[in-house]
């Protein structure tokens, strides 16, 4: 397939761009040391992404939204915790797993160099279902530059809803076929596809650590398959 009617990127942004796993599990593993614990840290992180995706995803269905993307994780964490009796975790400690963790994740380090070249080609923009303060936080943090971001935070419909992914082309009023939708798992690019969005999957092999993600391996509707950033660039036409 050719690019050449594409004119923005909306990105998925947490696991396609931020390393959550890595930020969760070192957060989850500092407070037990604190404690004396050991837990499999790894598998918490997980299952703390899990039940905040849980909470998240077509939120706004049926009625607004009264959460974000940290209160989510505050509340999933609330859970896991006294599930695990580690409820001796202190309200600072919870806070910097749930909160100071999430805002302060790392981007995936194929990224951020890729990015500046991205946009002298195409409007760049992070669509998330994470909070906006998220969002600006990790942009400060890794040093990246959107040309906007798009939070379902403010559009009231989270994804998969297809209110979601209308708006975002509203927005940047583009027909959706002149919005290629980046992400690397399927639930959002099919959920793209069907609200006629171009869809790039890029493999993420170590999202969710060890574990491995849930969908390796993309769906072949998409338009693009792509094992890194750079190979993204070179299939759009972007020089490095």
């Amino acid at each position: 397939m050719t690019f050449e009617n594409v004119r923005a990127l909306t990105f998925d942004t947490g696991g396609t761009i931020l390393d959550w796993h890595t930020g969760f599990t070192t957060a989850l593993a500092a407070a037990g040391a604190s404690h004396g614990v050991d837990r499999d840290w790894s598998a918490m992180a997980n299952e703390l992404r899990r039940r905040s995706l849980g909470r998240v995803v077509n939120l706004g269905e049926h009625s607004p939204p009264t959460i974000n993307f940290d209160d989510a994780h505050r509340s999933a964490l609330d859970e896991l915790l006294t599930e695990h009796d580690l409820e001796a975790f202190t309200a600072q400690e919870r806070q910097a797993i749930a909160y100071t963790a999430a805002h302060n994740f790392e981007c995936w380090p194929d990224f951020p160099a890729v990015l500046p070249r991205l946009r002298g080609s195409f409007l760049c923009a992070s669509f998330t279902i994470l909070s906006f303060r998220i969002i600006m936080d990790t942009a400060r943090r890794n040093g990246l530059s959107w040309d906007a971001v798009f939070s379902c935070e403010a559009i009231g419909k989270y994804k998969v809803l297809p209110e979601a992914y209308d708006r975002v082309a509203h927005f940047l009023q583009l027909e959706p076929s002149e919005i290629c939708m980046v992400a690397c798992h399927n639930f959002d690019l099919d959920a793209a596809k069907a609200r006629g969005f171009t869809t790039a999957f890029v493999r993420r092999p170590l999202e969710w650590g060890t574990e491995g993600p849930p969908d390796p391996e993309p769906n072949p509707i998409h338009d693009l398959v792509v094992d890194d950033f750079p190979a993204l660039a070179a299939a759009l036409g972007v020089e490095l």
